[in-house]
């Protein structure tokens, strides 16, 4: 019995199809593999460094940097990192005030909102060879900046342990949240973070 032949003209749509298909399973292997990466390098930086080796404080309003000056006093090797906190005059005092030395104490001024206070510093922790911070911010915008903080620290291998400073306001909403994991990939993969977008896209 003659074998049974695929007709000429069949065979290009057949492998068309095929294809399509390949590279349709390929891209939903890169986007899973991409949206676990922060997940799991993040869950092997805390098995391989569980202890804090740093601080860093998501400033702007005083009762932030006051949790981390509380921290930094009952931890007196670690450093502080401030990011786009309070200027030096109103942050300074804060910390004097509980005896952490300004030597330990770092005002970063770069960030312009919760995505770049991780992308500004991140290079910053892993040339100091810092591996696991605290992590202060207001318990608001506390589920944000884990969002933001799983995708960019996670990314590089860096473990944190949120402490959230009380406040009397809501939490965010899902979708800024939602906005700033986007620029936070955004960041991972192409370099840019999306900042000059942010106004325009979310408040």
């Amino acid at each position: 019995m003659p074998a049974l032949s695929i007709p000429q003209g069949l065979r290009r749509p057949i492998l068309g199809q095929r294809r399509r298909r390949f590279c349709r399973q390929l891209l939903i292997s890169s986007l899973c593999l991409l949206l676990l990466y922060g997940p799991l390098n993040l869950a092997i930086a805390h098995l391989l460094w569980p202890q804090p080796d740093g601080i860093l404080v998501l400033g702007g309003q005083p009762h932030r940097e006051a949790v981390a000056a509380r921290l930094a006093r009952l931890q007196p090797d670690l450093h502080v990192w401030s990011s786009s906190g309070l200027g030096p005059e109103q942050a300074y005092p804060i910390f004097d005030a509980l005896g952490v030395g300004r030597d330990r104490i770092t005002l970063d001024y770069q960030a312009v909102d919760t995505v770049t206070n991780f992308t500004t510093l991140v290079k910053t922790f892993q040339r100091q060879h810092v591996r696991h911070l605290y992590l202060v911010t207001s318990d608001y915008h506390m589920p944000r900046a884990r969002a933001i903080a799983t995708v960019i620290l996670g990314s590089h291998r860096i473990a944190f342990t949120p402490i959230p400073a009380p406040s009397l306001k809501p939490a965010e909403s899902s979708l800024r949240i939602c906005r700033d994991i986007l620029r936070a990939w955004l960041w991972c993969t192409t370099g840019w973070s999306g900042a000059a977008l942010r106004n325009g896209w979310l408040p």
